[in-house]
């Protein structure tokens, strides 16, 4: 077998989540994230975008 390479993304916090529904609270705690301009590195999935879209004025995705 062929071990297929993984992709990543780099994800960084831009927003705060004072003032925010309590479900991009967890959605960020659940990416890592919590604190500002933290940066983190995960598998790039389905499930991943997914959050990310819900979060878009909250991440950056850094190339």
């Amino acid at each position: 077998m062929a071990k297929t390479e993984m992709k990543t993304i780099t994800i960084k916090q831009i927003g705060s989540p004072i003032r925010r529904p309590e479900k991009q609270k967890q959605m960020l705690i659940g990416l890592g994230l919590g604190k500002m301009h933290k940066v983190v590195v995960r598998q790039d999935t389905p499930e991943l975008r997914g959050a990310l879209a819900k979060l878009p004025h909250m991440v950056a995705i850094i190339d």
